[in-house]
């Protein structure tokens, strides 16, 4: 079984916060889990902006960095290139889907990326990104 997590999942799992626990529970079963650019960017993204919001320091960012770079090194995220058919999966999925859900895009984006890597699940802390994974036939928890 592969899962897709989106950027909060990777958050919560990198830094402490009320999604923690869950993120740590569902890592206890060894899941093979999809990593790709965009979630680098996308984490580089939330540390930069916790570090402007002064919820960590530069310091702090730049640990958790090294750590994500190491758990990469490690094989703890299974690498894989930004599938090239998501952005137009994507598109396919705005015009069916978010004028009910109201989904943003980039969380669309994360929903394409697991639909063309064949994700069997798909894990994120975002409500709304949920309800879309789940509309498009992905399994959530």
């Amino acid at each position: 079984m592969n899962t897709y997590a989106d950027s909060s999942f990777f958050v919560s799992v990198y830094l402490r916060d009320t999604h923690t626990p869950q993120a740590l529970r569902h890592l206890a079963s060894n899941p093979k889990i999809w990593f790709t650019p965009f979630h680098t960017l996308e984490l580089a993204h939330a540390l930069a902006q916790n570090v402007f919001h002064r919820q960590i320091s530069a310091a702090k960012a730049d640990e958790i960095h090294k750590q994500l770079a190491e758990d990469c090194s490690a094989g703890l995220w299974e690498l894989v290139e930004f599938p090239s058919a998501a952005l137009e999966t994507g598109g396919v999925l705005a015009r069916r889907y978010v004028p009910a859900l109201g989904t943003r895009t980039l969380d669309t984006l994360h929903v394409a990326c697991a639909l063309e890597l064949k994700s069997t699940r798909f894990w994120t802390f975002d409500q709304r990104q949920a309800k879309l994974a789940k509309a498009a036939g992905l399994k959530t928890t």
